[in-house]
């Protein structure tokens, strides 16, 4: 999920469509206000539909997969978790000129997850790794193999050397591309030989609910699946730091080679995001910077 103030009619989504689209498949809920989130994700358009649900519609094709499986999945995992996690209530089809599955969803109330907006961040982080754990545990049978419907996420981090190179080249000169290209060597060569297991794939601050200064629930499961669950440490080094970072390592206790992909993930990330808006948006540069920085600290402690 990639945070973004909600403009009504972005990806030709609107109120409008919405309400057409329930009023035509969920009758019964036609009355209902529908009006936008104040935060959106970039994957999806959600829209709060009366007091307590929500209306979620893909974007675009590669991200519609995400309906059938989380409607599938979600219920699977919530008992197995520790915080709440969305609760599919309904599924829409395509129509009123919109192509994909769509979904309604219950409200999950509390608000992004901020620095500001944590009592305690090593407490949070604690938090955060209890839950990575559990997710871990739940039972990984028939889960939904990572690949395409989680861009990848849970298969080796190679996927991505292409494109991680080809970054690498274009920011010569404006990162350090040799300790940079050290960090992703080692990545690619600490390979998974676990069992499957399930993981989120984008677990990051926008994607963790906060209320009374506790995380309360974590949403947007889009990228989710089983396999390697390296990429679900990457919150790591994009959100910790200190203290609160020490804690999430100790409590998820994974060894040197989990760590060495989820530093990979984080880099990847990190690197295109920064390429994009380097000699654009500079506060957006700055947060990628900081990224690589403290992966390529943390690479050059762990030997």
């Amino acid at each position: 999920m990639v945070e973004n103030r909600n403009i009504d009619g972005r990806a030709g989504i609107d109120a409008g469509l919405v309400r057409r689209l329930v009023a035509a498949q969920f009758p019964h809920w036609s009355s209902l206000p529908v009006t936008p989130v104040e935060v959106d994700g970039w994957d999806n358009r959600t829209y709060r539909l009366g007091d307590e649900m929500t209306a979620r519609l893909p974007t675009a094709a590669g991200y519609a997969p995400a309906v059938d499986k989380e409607d599938r999945w979600l219920p699977v995992l919530a008992p197995s978790l520790p915080v709440d996690i969305p609760v599919p209530l309904a599924k829409g089809v395509p129509g009123e000129g919109y192509p994909f599955n769509w979904s309604i969803r219950g409200w999950l109330d509390g608000e992004t997850a901020t620095p500001e907006r944590v009592d305690d961040l090593s407490e949070f982080a604690a938090s955060v790794a209890e839950f990575v754990l559990a997710l871990r545990r739940a039972d990984a049978t028939g889960g939904p193999v990572a690949g395409a419907h989680s861009f990848h996420r849970g298969t080796p981090p190679a996927y991505y050397d292409e494109e991680t190179r080809r970054t690498l080249a274009a920011l010569e000169g404006r990162v350090d591309t040799v300790r940079a290209a050290a960090v992703w060597d080692a990545a690619l060569e600490a390979t998974w030989s676990g069992p499957p297991m399930w993981f989120h794939g984008d677990i990051a601050s926008g994607n963790l609910l906060v209320r009374d200064g506790k995380l309360r629930a974590v949403i947007d499961f889009g990228t989710s699946g089983v396999g390697d669950p390296a990429c679900d440490l990457v919150i790591a080094w994009t959100m910790f730091s200190g203290k609160s970072r020490e804690v999430f390592r100790d409590i998820v206790a994974q060894d040197d080679a989990m760590w060495a992909r989820a530093r990979g993930w984080a880099l990847w990330k990190a690197l295109i995001t920064l390429a994009q808006n380097i000699d654009g948006d500079e506060r957006k540069a700055a947060e990628h910077r900081h990224v690589v920085d403290e992966v390529l600290a943390d690479h050059d402690r762990a030997g």
